[in-house]
């Protein structure tokens, strides 16, 4: 897939999502997420795939909590 269909996707992911909606139509497929959290891992797939393709690093996030009695 190239870099503009991989955007364009990218923007079709994003908008259902913010949309509420988890299906996503897409040259004439339709993809159903089961929940939020799978339409949120496949935008952050296509988010690291776009940065390889485009040469541009993707760095992932980490949280973590911290927590110390003080002393």
């Amino acid at each position: 897939m190239d870099l503009e269909r991989m955007r364009a996707l990218l923007v079709a992911l994003q908008e259902a999502r913010y949309a509420g909606v988890r299906s996503v139509s897409y040259d004439g497929k339709t993809i159903t997420y089961g929940s939020d959290a799978e339409l949120t891992n496949a935008i952050s797939d296509l988010e690291a795939r776009i940065a390889i393709a485009a040469g541009t690093p993707h760095r992932r996030r980490r949280w973590g909590t911290v927590a110390s009695k003080g002393l």
